[in-house]
């Protein structure tokens, strides 16, 4: 079963929404209606007891005959349309109307002004009875007007809002369903445009309509998730290919030496000597996958760190240790300015030791021998510093935004000769930024360069 669209749930929901609506609003309307007749009605009725009350009081005092004399003239000014009666304290006629008499309209016993509705020969009737006090006696007077009009006018009504209502449905859901497709047509063609943005033109953007609105910001934001995806499948791409180059040369290497050493008898230190060879490009080898490994568990969110305390003094120091004894070879000198109270950061003991020992490892390579490497360490109230400065061949500025990225090396041919595969500055990268720390450099070229790593403590 195929799931509705957006278009026609909008508009089930926006019928469902009228209905209720038309539904409130016919019963509110006729009750309101049915209120406003009942008032006039009311209203009438009042103004006709009290101009008999005062004819009454005008009357009166001539006499009996004299009032029923009085109200049978003003009966018969109101003609077919009177409906009045009158009767005293023991409930005797006074007057009667010619009206009150054909429907037989009985006595009401009336405490106070009562309001109260009868049908009499299939004729409604609303009654107003009140009593009236004259010269020491009590009167009821009762005044009817007929709702058979009204009511038909209500009944007018009420058929008007059953047959009209569905019609105004059906024409305001077809409206609605109208707006719907209209309104999400801009939609169907940004589905339209994504669906057709695929690995081979992820560069392609969506139409941003300048409207200020919903669809704007969902343009936007795809658009942003484009660029994003964009970036990454070229960083992906751009690594595949760099670590596949990187891989086929100490491959092609070792097979190289293999194909020699096996063309002919050789003796055993021949043998041996390809053996080495082999191991050492291995080695390298081995080193390179184990960091294209640790760089993509990153980014896919997977390298993880046991965080615990970690004294960078103490991290730093073993790295320091270590880095003299590479630098011993090139004659480098090693000095040391570390705070002699413990500076603590919350993180991996290893990857800190790790981070340490690229830096010094990148400076050992590219300083010349007889150089000198300076390592620092201050601590302030929120950050802790470590600077690793060398006296080496320096950075060019057209390389310096770019040495963090990986397989980048500012001059090929001397890294490679070093052994240098372009990720360790990478990997010092990740693992300051995954302690939420930052990595800097400044560099100039013939004048050596300064690493500086920001830790939170």
């Amino acid at each position: 079963m195929n799931p509705l669209s957006i278009r026609l749930k909008l508009t089930a929901w926006y019928f469902a929404v009228l209905i209720v609506t038309f539904v409130l609003f016919g019963i509110v309307a006729f009750f309101a209606m049915q209120q406003g007749i009942e008032t006039t009605v009311d209203e009438g009725l009042r103004d006709q007891v009290s101009g008999i009350q005062e004819l009454m009081r005008n009357v009166q005092p001539e006499g009996p005959e004299k009032l029923e004399e009085e109200l049978r003239e003003h009966s018969e000014v109101r003609a077919e349309g009177d409906f009045s009666q009158i009767s005293d304290g023991e409930g005797h006629w006074l007057f009667r109307s010619q009206l009150m008499r054909r429907f037989d309209i009985p006595l009401h016993d009336a405490g106070k002004p009562s309001y109260y509705d009868i049908e009499i020969k299939s004729l409604p009737l609303r009654i107003l009875a009140s009593e009236v006090h004259l010269g020491g006696q009590t009167y009821v007077v009762q005044v009817a007007a007929p709702m058979d009009d009204f009511y038909d006018a209500l009944d007018h009504f009420k058929w008007v809002l059953l047959l009209f209502s569905p019609f105004l449905l059906a024409l305001a859901s077809a409206g609605g369903y109208w707006m719907s497709r209209r309104a999400l047509t801009p939609f169907d063609e940004i589905t339209q445009a994504a669906r057709n943005i695929n690995s081979r033109n992820l560069s392609s953007r969506l139409t941003v309509p300048q409207s200020g609105d919903e669809l704007q910001r969902l343009s936007e934001t795809l658009n942003g998730m484009l660029e994003r995806l964009d970036a990454a499948f070229k960083r992906i791409t751009q690594f595949t290919a760099d670590a596949s180059h990187e891989l086929r040369t100490p491959v092609a290497l070792m097979r190289t030496t293999a194909e020699l050493s096996l063309r002919k008898s050789r003796s055993e230190s021949e043998y041996h000597e390809a053996l080495t060879q082999i191991l050492g490009d291995l080695e390298k080898t081995s080193v390179l996958v184990e960091r294209l490994m640790l760089l993509g568990r990153a980014d896919v969110g997977v390298e993880t760190l046991a965080r615990a305390p970690v004294n960078l003094g103490d991290s730093l120091r073993e790295a320091c240790e270590k880095g003299r004894t590479l630098a011993a070879a090139k004659q480098i000198i090693i000095r040391e300015q570390i705070a002699s109270k413990p500076v603590v950061v919350a993180g991996d003991t290893h990857a800190v030791y790790r981070l340490f020992l690229i830096l010094l490892d990148n400076a050992v390579k590219y300083t010349p021998p007889g150089g000198q490497i300076s390592v620092s360490l201050t601590s302030g109230p929120d950050f802790a510093v470590i600077e690793v400065q060398d006296t080496g061949i320096g950075i060019g500025a057209a390389d310096l935004p770019h040495i963090f990225e990986r397989f980048y090396r500012a001059d090929r041919a001397r890294s490679r000769e070093l052994g240098g595969a372009g990720l360790g500055l990478s990997i010092a990268r990740w693992i300051a930024e995954a302690h939420g720390g930052s990595i800097h450099v400044q560099s100039t070229l013939g004048a050596g360069s300064v690493f500086q790593v920001r830790l939170p403590v």
